[in-house]
């Protein structure tokens, strides 16, 4: 198995979200290890590799939250998708944003997938299980050269 297959980059502010995802990810029996990264900036950066050992894999999915400090996912969403080295990572806009045109500008940016949080830890769970039946089951990403 490719080291980045085991490897999902979760960029979210807040703390409790992050914690709740991770425990759902564990009740849905999903092995991909959850690195978590709290602003827009420490994603470009881990991303692009800066203040990590060089051969720190890529994550198989990105899970991007819209509004945080150090740059907005939007802003996150189109770095990535103008760098060569990340641009065809699937990005899955994981959001509390209900807003259409919020939904609207990801797609445009080039989001994969946009999800709202759900409120309720079971909804959480089964959001969890629907994201590795089809992200991590499914799918089939584009392959690096």
């Amino acid at each position: 198995m490719d080291p980045a297959e085991n490897v999902i980059l979760h960029i979210e502010d807040d703390e409790n979200d992050a914690l709740l995802l991770q425990h759902a990810f564990t009740q849905a029996g999903i092995s991909q290890a959850l690195v978590v990264v709290r602003d827009g900036q420490a994603a470009m950066d881990y991303l692009a590799g800066d203040g990590a050992p060089a051969d720190h894999p890529l994550p198989c999915l990105v899970l991007l939250d819209l509004n945080m400090p150090g740059g907005s996912g939007i802003d996150v969403l189109k770095w990535i998708r103008r760098t060569p080295s990340v641009s065809t990572l699937p990005v899955v806009v994981l959001t509390a944003s209900k807003h259409d045109g919020d939904i609207h500008r990801a797609y445009l940016q080039g989001a994969n997938g946009y999800l709202v949080k759900p409120n309720r830890l079971e909804d959480i769970i089964a959001m969890a299980r629907a994201i590795k039946d089809y992200w991590l089951v499914q799918n089939r990403g584009s392959v690096r050269p």
